[in-house]
């Protein structure tokens, strides 16, 4: 089953296709992120129906990257708030996402297709963020997706950073999934002040959701009934995820989101995020990894 790679453009933004039989994964050079991966025909990775391909804009689902801070940067420990010099307001997910990476590596080789990007501007040019990293992201497909993101203190300095895959699943009917590997772990509970809590069971969704869960094992399942399917995911360099789902109120207002999207999607973001952020020392390397993979219940 070889792999191909080829480029295409999606309205404003120049991609990169990976097929593999009928698997598939899609990844804009803005950004570097992954808009989409199906095994067949149904969809793994979400990519929203209103979603717009436009230079300087985010674009809804995928495997956005938030780099270097995952979220509010005022929420983030004070060592990676102290590494943001900028006088305007931080913004959310970091610095990193609108921008332009570069390819600089591809590769097909049997069953196997890898696309490498770096981001140039990681070396010194972020607006208000003068550490030098030398940031890639690497995307394999074969028998599963991988995605590493990888980041390399060039800087004579430690460098703290809290980073996130902002991944978006697919799913037949968020109110029947369930997540699991998050039985008994600590999670923070940010739609009541921000208060700790600990996980009771398997995760089932059944309200607007946003926790960072804490301590975590490298492999989470996400049972899907409706789509008769269970999604893996096995992590690395990370103990942290955040799982999120607007539901009905919210998804009214999000951009590039149709008001019954919050049906058809859950995210779970690897991360390092809260206490589980890095502090990468001079000339140290860090790789945040995913593996994803679909097979039938």
């Amino acid at each position: 089953m070889p792999a191909d790679i080829q480029r295409i453009v999606m309205d404003q933004l120049a991609c990169w296709r990976i097929r593999r039989g009928d698997a598939e994964v899609l990844i804009a050079e803005q950004g570097a992120q992954v808009l989409s991966y199906r095994q067949g025909e149904i969809p793994v990775i979400w990519l929203s129906e209103e979603a717009a391909f436009i230079q300087g804009q985010p674009v809804r689902g995928g495997v956005p990257i938030c780099w270097p801070w995952f979220g509010d940067l005022s929420r983030n420990p004070d060592e990676v708030r102290a590494m943001y010099q900028g006088e305007a307001e931080a913004p959310f997910h970091g610095l990193v996402r609108n921008l332009n990476w570069q390819l600089t590596q591809q590769s097909c080789e049997g069953d196997s297709g890898m696309l490498e990007f770096t981001c140039p501007q990681a070396l010194g040019e972020l607006p208000g963020w003068p550490q030098r990293v030398e940031l890639s992201l690497q995307v394999c497909l074969n028998e599963r997706l991988h995605i590493s993101l990888t980041s390399h203190n060039l800087s004579d300095r430690p460098v703290a950073i809290s980073q996130a895959l902002h991944s978006y699943f697919a799913v037949g009917d968020i109110q029947q999934v369930s997540v699991q590997g998050l039985d008994g772990r600590r999670y923070i509970e940010t739609l009541e002040d921000w208060q700790q809590r600990q996980q009771q069971g398997d995760l089932k969704i059944n309200g607007e959701t946003d926790r960072i869960y804490l301590e975590l094992p490298p492999v989470l399942q996400l049972l899907d009934p409706t789509w008769k399917r269970r999604i893996s995911l096995e992590t690395s360099g990370s103990h942290s995820a955040i799982l999120w789902n607007p539901w009905i109120d919210k998804a009214q207002r999000l951009s590039q989101f149709a008001d019954d999207a919050w049906q058809r999607m859950l995210c779970i973001e690897t991360a390092n995020a809260m206490d589980d952020r890095i502090l990468l020392e001079a000339g140290a390397t860090h790789t945040l990894g995913v593996s994803i993979g679909s097979e039938s219940l």
